[in-house]
Parts: C-alpha cells; structure tokens; sequence
C-alpha cells in the first residue's frame, strides 16, 4: 500500500516535535495542512494514528507507521550517499531500543561516531528490548538475546559487568553478620524497574537462593549509582560507573569477586543490514573499549 511520503513526514515531525502546531513550523507549512495529512492517512491505513495529548503521542499502529518512516529515510540516505559519492548524507534519526545502563556507560563513543545521524532513544531492559525490534517500533536493539530473531542480524558486543554495591554504613548496619539468605531477604534493594532482574540473579548466583527483599524503584542509572552512595539500599551498578566509587570506598562490594556480567548483542533487521552498517561498526568499535570481551 503507497504511502504519501510528506504524509509519513508529517507523523514523524508530530511525534518528534509533540504537537501539531510545532510540527507545521518545523516542515514550514499551515497547521490546517497538518491536520488534513493525518486526517487523510488516517483514513488511509484505517486505524489512529496519534493520540491528540499534550505532548502527541503515538498509538499503536502510529508506532509501527512512525518505524517505517524512519527505514524508509534512512534507505533514502543510503542511496543518496551511493549516488552523490563524496556529497554529505543527510541527517536520518535512527529509533534504537537500548538499556539505561549502556547508556550511562559504553554507548555514547559509539553514537558520537555516527555524526551524520540524529538518535531517537527508547529505554529498555536489555532482557526485553527485542520486543520492541519484533514489534517493528526501533531499526535495532540492544539486547541480551544471543539468538537472532526471525529476519534479523545478532552481533555480539561484549559483557557489561555489575558489581553488587552498597555504601559501607549500609552494609555495616544490613550486613553485619554477613551477606547471607537471611540479611539479604530483610535489606532494602534497589531496582530499576520491575522488569530488573539483575538483582535476584545475583542473589542467586551467589548464594542459590530465590529471594524477594523489599525494594526502591529508581529508573536512572545515574539515580540508582547515587542511591547505593547514600545509603538508601543495595543494587548491581555496572563497573564503569561506580569504578571511582569502589576505589576510594564511597561504595563496596557485598561479596567481593562476585560480579554478574550480563552479555550485550546488537539486533537490527536483515533487511537493513547494509543502511546500519555504520551502526553496527560503530557499536563494535565502542564495545572492544567499553565492554568486556564476549564469552
């Protein structure tokens, strides 16, 4: 089904902008030809596409359609650089599915490498981010899934490492008789959110038991690492943010030599593979610096 490219133009500039009247300052245009756009393509797919808030949100289906858009401009980048040889790209943005803790860490090297794109960031737990590649929301993901997905390309990237953290008067107060099954089902732990497993597997890992101790949610990597400082509870911080931290002891290690890597693999659509290969380089080149080696 065609699709009018300044109608797939228009649902992008909304939904990166926030509203209707933003978007026709940004294309140049009224916001009465804005309306009657979406209005038309609307129609045209049979489904709405964006939820009238403040800001302007997508539905479902707009998701989807907003995901095309951005392949399809970024196909179109591609081929003008084939074409034009030395001529500049033009800016595509590039909706990436990728962990809150990637971010805080490795992952900016490997963006600040891609100078001719803009980047549309979607936080999301390393475990589950390839829904959203299934889903056909983001070009590729981040993930911890090893095996590809249906249509897609896996690349391995390396092993972040967690270091389960606390300040040492929490552990003085919590762990005093040691970091056993029973002090750790009663000590406050800190979790991302409630798909952050991190946590329990570590407990797991290093002690066999599946416990469920009480819990602060902090969706902030910088949050949580400060969280863990001030004595608020005990969490896995990845080792390059808090390295500084466990070297001058402003945080420690529950047990020592007890980390938990957790492996990072790149997943981008086949179908793509040749417009993100840029991306894909670049994620490597900043995996070999920032990450572990892969198992």
């Amino acid at each position: 089904m065609p699709l009018p490219s300044d109608h797939l133009t228009t649902l992008t500039a909304i939904l990166q902008t926030g509203s209707f009247e933003a978007a026709a300052r940004h294309l140049g245009v009224t916001q009465s030809a804005i309306s009657q756009r979406i209005k038309a393509l609307e129609s045209r797919i049979g489904a709405q596409l964006v939820h009238r808030t403040t800001p302007c949100t997508a539905t479902e289906a707009g998701q989807r359609l907003a995901a095309h858009a951005d392949q399809v401009a970024l196909l179109d980048a591609r081929l003008a650089r084939d074409l034009a040889g030395l001529a500049p790209a033009p800016q595509t943005r590039l909706r990436l599915a990728i962990n809150a803790d990637s971010l805080a860490t490795w992952l900016p090297d490997a963006l600040a490498q891609l100078s001719g794109h803009l980047f549309d960031l979607v936080i999301e737990d390393q475990d589950t981010a390839h829904d959203r590649l299934t889903r056909g929301e983001v070009l590729g993901a981040l993930t911890s899934r090893a095996a590809p997905l249906p249509g897609c390309d896996v690349t391995p990237l390396g092993r972040l490492r967690y270091i389960a953290t606390a300040s040492p008067t929490f552990i003085d107060r919590h762990f005093s008789a040691g970091v056993t099954d029973d002090t750790l089902a009663l000590a406050p732990m800190l979790q991302f959110d409630s798909r952050d497993q991190l946590q329990h597997r570590w407990i797991t890992h290093a002690t066999g038991a599946a416990l469920t101790p009480p819990c602060h949610r902090l969706p902030s990597s910088e949050g949580f690492a400060t969280a863990a400082r001030l004595g608020l509870g005990w969490g896995m911080n990845p080792e390059p943010l808090v390295a500084q931290d466990l070297a001058d002891g402003t945080l420690r290690a529950l047990i020592p030599d007890t980390p938990l890597d957790t492996p990072l693999y790149w997943q981008s659509s086949r179908l793509m593979s040749t417009a993100l290969r840029p991306v894909t380089r670049a994620l490597r080149r900043a995996g070999r610096t920032g990450l572990l080696p892969p198992d």
